[in-house]
Order: structure tokens, then sequence, then C-alpha cells
């Protein structure tokens, strides 16, 4: 079985996890947001300073890494091993996939400790990027 490296790229910014009442407040053209529709709830992933005014809750202060690169739908168990590191280290997180890859946010207050254990499990840090650089950068 071929062991892959993991590389995990720090995003540069502050991020924040809102609810929304409408979808009207979700600013579609930043480079970086995530958006999630379900019966029960709108919502998002932005920076920071771009949070809509009239959030019903904002969750704030996240740092985030994006898994680098393309993952394979066929590839198990990417999460699981990166929040099992986390997570032995007491280090909660918030996850969200796209279809080409996963972004892994953490607190601020624990980051710097996050990216220790995550180096020590095995992965490779990339320095940050800015949101705008993002989408070409891998």
């Amino acid at each position: 079985m071929k062991t892959t490296i993991m590389e995990l790229q720090i995003i540069d910014g502050d991020f924040s996890v809102c609810r929304l009442d409408s979808i009207e407040q979700v600013d579609f053209s930043r480079e970086l947001l995530f958006f999630a529709k379900t019966p029960d709830e709108l919502s998002l992933v932005c920076e920071s300073a771009h949070v809509p005014v009239k959030a019903i809750n904002v969750e704030s202060d996240w740092k985030m890494l994006k898994v680098s690169g393309t993952l394979d739908f066929g590839l198990v168990g990417v999460v699981s091993k990166i929040s099992g590191i986390l997570a032995a280290a007491e280090i909660s997180i918030f996850v969200v996939s796209t279809f080409n890859t996963d972004y892994i946010l953490l607190k601020s207050d624990s980051f710097n400790k996050g990216l220790k254990v995550l180096s020590q499990g095995g992965y490779i840090i990339i320095p940050s990027i800015n949101p705008q650089q993002q989408s070409s950068a891998h």
C-alpha cells in the first residue's frame, strides 16, 4: 500500500462561521467562502472582515488549512487522520469539503499548537497564502 505525504497549506486570514436567515446577505464575489443551505439553516464560512451585518450567529477567530492538491474520491481517512491527530491534542476543528479537497479550520488560540502536532504527525506545513491567491495555488 502506497503512503502519501500530505501537505497542508496555511490560508492567510481570519475566518468566521456564520448562521444566516437570508441568502441575500452572502457576498458571492469574495474569492474564498463556503455556503451551505439545508432545510434547517443557512451557514457561511467567510473572511471575518466580510461577515454579513445581519448574521444571526457568528463564531469568529478561526484560522484555516487547506489539504493541498486534488484529492481522489477513493482516498479514505484523510479528514479522519487529521482530526484524530488534533483530537489527541485536544484541539477542536471545523471542516469544510469541496469537490477537490478539504479545508480544516482551527481556533486561533490553538492554531500554532495544531500546526506543531500535525507536523509531528507527518504532515508538511506550507506557509500562508492570501485567499485571493489560493485559487491559483497548486
